[in-house]
């Protein structure tokens, strides 16, 4: 039996995609609400100092950061798998839209849902610049791939997902990315799939396309 304790909250992206891959490699988890006030008490502070969700704790480690919890996960009960591969350039490719995940991923669409939502003190018309720079890029790359990095999912797909599948919550619109629905699709079909909650679509913003 495996020890794994969660913290993080279900509308967060960076915990969403934990999540996914907990389940979808069949581990069971205590999963602890960590909403924003929990995360200055000392005990989490002891966990990540910098009072930042996901926290993954597996009997005596820790890990923080989203991406390093799911190399992490891969590495450790999922080694020489599909979700990380060991071949030089596919794991290359993985790390590339990791950082995707963390760049222009966090700082467009995330961040734009994040100011819709929740009021973060970020500039929303940055955000839209930066998703709406990104989103045909990643378009024109799944018109032609069915996943990310390589033939079959891996965690640069699950890294990807939650924030693009909430991109509407920001009011950025997918209506004109039918690549990037498809491959939303099929990630929502994958064994293990586990739904965020949908939070309500922006009143006073339109739906940029």
């Amino acid at each position: 039996m495996h020890n794994i304790t969660l913290y993080g909250t279900p509308v967060s992206g960076h915990t969403h995609r934990v999540e996914l891959l907990l389940t979808m490699l069949g581990l069971a988890y205590e999963f602890i609400l960590t909403p924003s006030s929990a995360r200055q008490t000392k005990a989490f502070l002891k966990l990540n100092p910098m009072a930042q969700i996901p926290v993954l704790i597996d009997g005596e480690t820790i890990i923080t950061d989203s991406n390093a919890i799911m190399v992490y996960l891969v590495k450790r009960y999922a080694p020489n798998s599909h979700w990380l591969p060991e071949n030089p350039q596919e794991a290359a490719e993985v790390q590339q839209w990791l950082s995707k995940a963390a760049g222009e991923i966090r700082y467009g669409v995330a961040s734009a849902r994040m100011v819709q939502q929740f009021n973060a003190p970020e500039n929303y018309q940055a955000a839209l610049a930066v998703a709406h720079a990104f989103l045909p890029y990643f378009e024109q790359h799944l018109a032609s791939h069915e996943f990310l990095a390589t033939g079959r999912a891996t965690i640069a797909d699950l890294a990807c997902f939650s924030y693009v599948k909430g991109a509407p919550e920001g009011g950025v619109s997918l209506a004109t990315y039918p690549a990037i629905r498809r491959w939303l699709a099929v990630i929502e079909g994958l064994p293990g799939f586990i739904a965020q909650p949908v939070l309500p679509l922006p009143r006073e913003e339109k739906q940029h396309e």
